[in-house]
């Protein structure tokens, strides 16, 4: 009888481990399963950011008409160096030179509004070489802001005035009217990502924001306090990005003693050099506002721990110590 019971014990111990063993199996193969859905959709993502980049760089060229062999060639090669260090930088386990990579949608923004800008302006540009006497609608509304924000001492009337003597009136109406389209729309990216930061939407709250890996460039551990320095950042690329639209051609006007004057007469320097001209400056006070908030979640996450150690009562002391 006693050796009847031990062989049932051990059949049922037997196969409660079975089952046990079947279940961490199946749970192991859908662990794995979601691992390998979680890599691959990273794989995806970061191999259309490169092609992203890359289209963006390429879409002048396909767009305006006249473009030379040379340029193409040239466009192609640097929309390809562009995309292979984008997708490299996403694709690898350590930082390297783009900043805030896991604080998205930081860097979607910046890639939105200038997307949205060189793509106007090169619908502008499309719609004047191939209409002559008739202007589109977008080409309309862009006359009208280039006469609302050319005022006296605005960076639109201070680009226009860098240009050199003697051109066209009418290409000198074109660029104003690209470089007022292009800063308002910069502006409005500004103001958009400005309004998430002030609300609470970035960084957003369920990711944990790692310093290192989204500022790479950004040592905690060298000079004063952390807080410190970021918004000495802060204020030093808001600052800059105030100042550039209306530096920016002022050089320009000093630099043609030296080299040969940029007219912008071509469609595509005239694209991407408004382009860079409105998107650089916002550039920098989008990443001046985004290393204030950083230090702002600093400060806060200081505060908080300094709170919780005020809030433990002391070890009650001996006659000893």
């Amino acid at each position: 009888m006693g050796n009847i019971v031990s062989t049932m014990r051990q059949a049922l111990s037997k196969g409660k481990r079975e089952k046990k063993t079947a279940q961490s199996t199946s749970v192991d193969k859908s662990a794995l399963r979601q691992g390998s859905r979680f890599y691959m959709s990273h794989v995806v993502q970061f191999i259309l950011r490169g092609v992203f980049v890359g289209l963006l760089i390429l879409t002048p060229a396909l767009l305006l008409p006249g473009i030379s062999q040379d340029a193409a060639q040239a466009i192609t090669l640097l929309a390809i160096l562009a995309a292979i260090v984008v997708l490299t930088e996403y694709s690898a386990s350590y930082p390297g030179l783009i900043e805030f990579r896991d604080a998205k949608p930081y860097n979607r923004s910046r890639f939105l509004i200038l997307a949205l800008i060189v793509i106007t302006v090169t619908l502008m540009q499309r719609s004047i070489i191939m209409q002559t006497n008739e202007i589109s609608m977008l080409s309309a509304i862009a006359m009208q802001l280039g006469q609302i924000l050319d005022f006296p001492f605005s960076p639109v009337r201070l680009l226009v005035s860098s240009l050199p003597q003697g051109l066209p009136a009418e290409h000198v109406v074109n660029v104003a009217a690209a470089a007022s389209t292009a800063y308002f729309m910069a502006i409005a990216g500004l103001a958009a990502f400005a309004a998430m930061t002030i609300m609470g939407r970035w960084p957003r709250k369920d990711i944990a924001f790692n310093v290192w890996v989204n500022l790479p460039n950004f040592d905690p551990t060298k000079g004063t306090d952390v807080v410190q320095r970021l918004e000495r950042d802060a204020q030093v690329n808001i600052l800059l990005g105030i100042i550039l639209p209306f530096s920016l051609p002022v050089l320009l006007h000093i630099s043609t003693l030296l080299v040969q004057p940029m007219t912008l007469e071509t469609p595509l320097a005239l694209v991407w050099g408004v382009s860079l001209w409105a998107f650089i400056p916002v550039n920098l006070i989008i990443r001046g506002v985004a290393m204030n908030r950083i230090a702002q979640l600093v400060r806060a996450q200081r505060r908080r721990i300094a709170e919780a150690q005020d809030a433990v009562p002391a070890p009650a002391r001996s006659a000893y110590s």
